[in-house]
């Protein structure tokens, strides 16, 4: 029986019951990393020693009668830009190689009071900019699927380490689709959370009004589990939400009878995969089945997304990313004769193209003479495309769409096409520039056996909402059962 291939709540029942023990479990996860790791490259740092020092200590709480949390004991990888005090972060960066953080992360310390395993920190496109892990400073991660092809991104190593069995569970962000364009190219779960609903206190910043942190799980009910543990508000992050949160997996059904589903025309657009379109729409049907009513909704200002985004998120950047100058914190480039050679050679060295890439162009939208003509009037589309998904939840609590146009591309395909690689996130970016929640997960395969995401968003924290409608067309299905070969 290997350990590694089960979901949270199915080792919940086996730790509580003592039927196994976390430290055989975190055995099994890390001779799992040890079988594919060379393959899939999904970990920057694997934290073996901590792992199993954790794993002892939650052993010891499972034997002492006391109330046993849902993540006691289980194995959670993190993204490489969410801080863990003594633990080196990167954030897959050459300026921050040697980083190791005094603190932890708000979503990290609330793992540890779960009693959480943290297994290690996985790799991710360089501060998060980018849709298929090849960005990263230390080398691409493959898909488990097809190693010839990338994970998705930015958040790649975690999606592709859930999708190895490589970990139970694992964290993400998501600025502009970065949790659930990997789960969908992995065949995994992936929920971006409502802006605020989960502290981003210890994240670091890539576009601080676009963040979010969130699971990527192997199944719905896990991504209930971790969401309840991560989310509330939190005195350190003063854009998180002060309100309640719900029982997510308590209100988990098969049920739709009711449920108004949107289905926007202006995601099912010419240049989609066949095969994409043909799954979501069997995904529909049988949400339909379930009880579930669809309509059609209208969300007009959809083209300029791509466009607002790519100037609100590289100015967010830009300012962001001053910070990283080789003075405080980071690597510093030496020897230098003065202070500027000091500043241009550190960022020089210590970023890689596509941050220079987007530092460029957002500083550009930032200045003299150009911030009317770009960063203001994208606030004012900003504004726009958030009333027409205002205006759509008027008539609906969930709208459904594809993941992403295609399923996962070849690595290297986009890497000489920035534009091209930006269209990954085409159906994603709308939820972060409104502040949404939404869902990605498993709906079919394609003929050469890649996974295809199917995409629920929902109010402004209506995660219970989105989280059951994606449930109802998980039982009904059997897509979450498929395994990668490897």
């Amino acid at each position: 029986m290997n350990l590694a291939q089960f979901t949270i709540h199915e080792l919940h029942e086996q730790l509580k019951n003592r039927k196994t023990t976390s430290g055989e479990l975190t055995r099994s996860v890390l001779q799992r990393i040890e079988a594919v790791e060379s393959r899939i490259h999904a970990f920057t740092t694997v934290t073996a020693e901590l792992a199993l020092a954790q794993a002892e200590a939650a052993d010891r709480w499972l034997r002492s009668g006391r109330p046993v949390h849902p993540l006691t004991g289980i194995p959670i990888a993190l993204k490489d830009n969410l801080c863990t005090k003594g633990v080196r972060t990167t954030c897959a960066s050459r300026i921050l190689e040697n980083f190791v953080p005094p603190y932890d992360a708000t979503v990290v310390g609330r793992l540890k009071e779960s009693g959480a395993v943290f297994i290690g920190k996985t790799n991710m496109d360089e501060f998060a900019m980018g849709s298929s892990t090849e960005n990263s400073a230390w080398g691409l991660t493959a898909n488990p699927w097809d190693l010839n092809r990338i994970p998705g991104g930015s958040s790649g190593g975690s999606a592709a380490a859930v999708a190895a069995d490589a970990c139970i569970a694992a964290l993400g962000s998501d600025t502009g689709g970065s949790i659930r364009q990997p789960a969908a190219m992995c065949g995994v779960v992936g929920l971006k959370p409502t802006y605020g609903r989960v502290s981003r206190y210890g994240l670091v910043a890539f576009a601080s009004s676009l963040d979010q942190i969130g699971p990527l799980t192997k199944d719905v009910t896990d991504c209930a589990i971790l969401m309840k543990s991560i989310s509330g508000s939190d005195s350190f992050d003063s854009t998180s939400a002060d309100v309640p949160v719900e029982n997510y997996t308590g209100l988990l059904n098969r049920d739709l009878s009711g449920l108004q589903i949107g289905i926007p025309k202006e995601y099912f657009i010419d240049g989609m995969d066949p095969e994409v379109l043909h799954a979501v729409k069997e995904a529909v049907r049988t949400m339909e089945k379930l009880g579930a009513k669809t309509r059609e909704v209208l969300l007009p200002h959809t083209e300029y997304a791509i466009a607002t985004y790519y100037i609100l998120a590289t100015a967010e950047a830009s300012s962001n990313l001053a910070r990283y100058d080789g003075v405080k914190y980071g690597s510093r480039a030496k020897p230098t004769k003065d202070l500027l050679e000091m500043y241009m050679k550190t960022r020089q060295a210590g970023f890689g193209p596509e941050v220079k890439r987007r530092i460029m162009l957002g500083t550009y939208a930032l200045s003299s003479g150009y911030y009317d003509a770009y960063y203001r009037k994208a606030q004012c589309v900003r504004t726009l495309i958030k009333n027409d998904f205002d205006e759509a939840f008027k008539q609906v609590d969930v709208i459904v769409t594809p993941t992403a146009p295609s399923a996962a591309f070849k690595i290297g395909e986009k890497t000489k096409d920035p534009l091209q690689m930006y269209l990954s996130d085409i159906f994603t970016i709308s939820v972060n520039i409104v502040g949404i929640p939404a869902v990605s997960m498993p709906c079919g395969f394609t003929q050469t056996g890649l996974p295809i995401g199917l995409q629920i968003m929902g109010r402004p924290f209506a995660e219970a909402t989105v989280l059951n409608a994606a449930y109802a067309y998980e039982q009904a299905t059997e897509w979450r059962k498929k395994k990668p070969n490897l």
